[in-house]
Parts: C-alpha cells; structure tokens; sequence
C-alpha cells in the first residue's frame, strides 16, 4: 500500500512539475478579449470554414469535433457535427460537444450564448491578407503549433508570386470587377481578394474607399465597364440578361472567369488556400481570348 501511495505521489508530483514548467499562450482575438492557455485545445468546433481550413493546416484536424455547415474542406471533414452558420448557430448541439475551444466570426452575435455558458470562444476577422497572415500565426498558436502559421504564410506568398508570373502580358492593368454571390455585392480592392487581384496586376473598379465587401449598385459596375468579370460560373451565364450589362466590354469581349461552386468557395474564403486561388485566377486569365484592338 505504501508502495502505490508513494507512485501516485511521485506521478502528482511530475505533472504538476510538467504544468508548472508549461508555456502559458496568451492571445488577444478580434472581438478584444484575452485567453489564457496553459495546454493546446484538444476538442476543437469551428464556425467558419477558412477557420476550419487553418486548423487543418495546422495538423490539428483530428482535434475537430464539429463544424459549421459550409465547411467543405478537406473531404476527410464529412463525417463530423454540422453546427449550422453564422447566424444560426446551434448552441445547443455545440455545447453538447464540450469543446475546449470554439474558433468563430467576430460578426457573429450567437457566440456571445456560448461565452455567456463558460465556453471559451475566440472570434476573428480576415478581410485583408494582414488579417489572414496573423490569424494563421494565433490560430497556430492557439493549437500549440506556433511555427505552422508563418510557415503556411510563405506558402501562400511563393504561391501568388508563382500565379502572378502567369498572367498575360496583354492583362496586367485591365480593369476588373469581382462579384460576391451573384451580386450586388463585389470583392473591393482592400478585400483579401481585392489585393490577390492587385498582386495579379489588375486593377480593381471598386475603390478602396467603399470598402472590402461593398453593395453596389448595377449601374456602378455598367459606367465602370469592366475589361474582365470575375465571380460564380452559374451567375456569369446571365450577365448579358441584366439591363445595360451587354454594353460592359468584359461581356463584349468574352473576357469572364466563371468558376465551378468548389472553386469559386476557395476564392472567396481567406484562408490558407490563398495561394491556390490566386492560381486558379491565373489559369482563367490565361484561357481568355487575347484583346481585340482597340479594345483596352
């Protein structure tokens, strides 16, 4: 008896050596608030896929044990809890998960529910590629992975600069629109996506100043007359349907890069995929016919 009392203590004795001796991570998230934690999260929910997508890079992904409804990617994500989306969030069904951490939008009021039970919620932002490259390093951080973040970032630099060289000659400071689901919203050249297309050389006819993700009026993008129309493959088959549309020299010129439903999610998701959809954007810049004279 003495013996087993003499291990146990032993063994209480280590951990605590081992939790003393246990980097504390503090990160302060988007919505402003401070975590503290003494271990990595080992039951993980994300309500947001290009979240979902940097825990994955971050070789974390067996530590997931829900998902909101539109994460897709990696397919090795099937099987796992769908906790449906950014404003209807099924607290219920998350807390039932227990999760150690809940990685969330800052814009989504449901989580306060969450944080209101005692679960610890860290919510971020990603609307510029800044804002991508440090929520990958806090998210590797959070994961207690803390190269995994800057090393995915060069990644996806290398990947943009390799796209960009592809791009035609006969392109580089063509106007561009970017539609966001249909319309009437468009990718604004301060978005993550706005400032892929700059690296692209392009240049946007949304200006900055209205901001990442504007609404916008039809008539801006038909007086703006686009040179190429970037959005969803199933929305672009019916621009010349829409008043005044058939006049932008984008759809004169058959310069329009419709993306299949896969695809087009990876471009409009500020995630570690950056890259491969900068690549994707050039693959369709290289299809388009070349410029009729006069055109440009």
């Amino acid at each position: 008896m003495r013996r087993r009392l003499v291990a146990l203590l032993a063994t209480l004795l280590a951990l605590a050596a081992g939790s003393l001796g246990a980097e504390i991570v503090v990160v302060r998230d988007d919505a402003g608030t401070e975590h503290r934690l003494s271990a990595p999260p080992q039951r993980i929910v994300s309500m947001l896929p290009s979240l979902t997508e940097m825990v994955w890079e971050a070789g974390a992904g067996a530590r997931l044990v829900g998902v909101d409804r539109y994460s897709d990617w990696p397919p090795q994500l099937a099987g796992l809890p769908r906790l449906g989306g950014l404003d209807d969030a099924q607290i219920e069904a998350i807390a039932a998960l227990a999760p150690d951490l809940v990685l969330a939008s800052v814009s989504s009021r449901a989580m306060e529910r969450l944080q209101a039970l005692g679960f610890r919620v860290v919510r971020l932002r990603s609307e510029t590629h800044e804002d991508v490259r440090r929520t990958l390093e806090l998210v590797g951080r959070l994961l207690g992975q803390p190269d995994a973040g800057p090393r995915a970032w060069v990644r996806v630099q290398r990947e943009i600069e390799a796209a960009a060289a592809r791009v035609p000659a006969s392109l580089r400071g063509a106007s561009v629109y970017f539609e966001i689901g249909g319309g009437p919203y468009a990718a604004g050249t301060s978005s993550f996506v706005g400032q892929t297309l700059a690296r692209l050389g392009l240049v946007n006819v949304v200006p900055p100043e209205l901001g990442p993700f504007p609404k916008l009026n039809p008539e801006f993008v038909v007086r703006a007359s686009p040179q190429v129309v970037m959005g969803a493959q199933r929305d672009l088959e019916k621009l010349a349907q829409r008043p005044g549309w058939g006049g932008i020299a984008a759809v004169r010129q058959g310069w329009l890069c419709g993306f299949d439903s896969p695809h087009y999610e990876m471009l409009i998701r500020p995630g570690p995929r950056l890259g491969e959809a900068a690549s994707r954007l050039a693959d369709c810049l290289q299809r388009l016919p070349r410029p009729q004279a006069g055109s440009r």
